[in-house]
């Protein structure tokens, strides 16, 4: 049996169980008499979901029609699924998830940054898709972060890079490695163009930076993988590091970068910024607000 063919019946099956939870006073209706349906009827989800009755009892049935991710979604609110439910209805119905808004508002539990911090002395950080900082290790705010980086206090990656003089700036290379971090922010935007968060952070950055304007509008997109990074810290010289990208369950489009020495002289050089910090205590903390 083709993988359609198997979809369909798993789909029709999904659907059924997920309409016999919803009751009529879950989503607003009177419950009227003589119910023999658990749940919501097949004519209620279709006129609660705004599409036509037969074409959803299709969709029920297993039937090969299209869904588009419009329809999938007004299904999945009358259904009231959550994210993962709503994911696996796009999987089954065979049309590509775009993770929603909602989805994307990121948190690190303690698990996570348990976990990067045992990484010490490796550098280690936790990014979304727009390079935003949502967890890191001493190690990494050392070596990366002297300041604040965004005008509103939330650390982001590129924001530093590109704006940061070149002398306080601990990458090095960056004409060839930021049209890299560029790429790959814009591989990302293709699933939130649109959004404000997004738009509004594109336009600060534009603003702010002249040549991360030019590097947007090259239009160039790229995929995050393993790259060699050479970086220079002002007491302990300069650190060759392999950054390798995590994904991490739960959180989408978010990963778990972790920067290892490329060379000996590097893996030496990283445990000086262990004892380096221990004997002048952790760095400041890397939220706080910018001037």
């Amino acid at each position: 049996m083709g993988t359609t063919q198997r979809r369909r019946p798993e789909l029709a099956a999904f659907l059924r169980s997920r309409r016999a939870r919803v009751t009529p006073r879950d989503v607003g209706m009177p419950p009227g008499f003589r119910r023999r349906t658990p749940g919501l009827r097949r004519e209620e989800v279709a006129q609660l979901s705004g599409v036509g009755v037969t074409w959803y009892t299709w969709l029920e049935q297993g039937r090969p029609i299209n869904a588009s991710a419009q329809v999938l979604d007004a299904v999945a609110r009358t259904l009231r699924l959550d994210a993962p439910e709503r994911e696996h209805l796009y999987h089954l119905a065979e049309v590509p998830c775009t993770p929603s808004a909602e989805a994307l508002v990121q948190t690190v539990g303690p698990e996570i940054q348990g976990i990067i911090d045992a990484l010490d002395p490796r550098p280690a950080v936790v990014y979304n898709s727009r390079y935003d900082i949502l967890a890191a290790n001493c190690v990494y705010r050392d070596l990366f972060y002297t300041e604040a980086t965004l005008a509103d206090g939330s650390p982001n990656a590129l924001w530093r890079l590109f704006t940061a003089r070149e002398e306080k700036c601990s990458l090095q290379f960056r004409d060839t490695e930021l049209p890299v971090m560029v790429a790959t922010l814009r591989a990302a935007y293709g699933l939130h163009a649109g959004e404000p968060a997004w738009e509004g952070f594109i336009r600060r950055l534009s603003a702010a930076s002249p040549p991360f304007a030019r590097l947007w509008e090259n239009g160039d997109v790229a995929e995050p993988g393993r790259r060699v990074k050479v970086f220079r810290h002002a007491e302990v010289g300069e650190l060759r590091m392999t950054s390798v990208s995590l994904s991490i369950n739960g959180m989408p489009e978010c990963r778990i970068v972790v920067y290892t020495p490329d060379d000996e002289e590097t893996e030496q050089r990283t445990a000086l910024l262990r004892e380096r910090r221990e004997w002048l205590g952790p760095p400041a903390d890397m939220r706080n607000p910018a001037p």
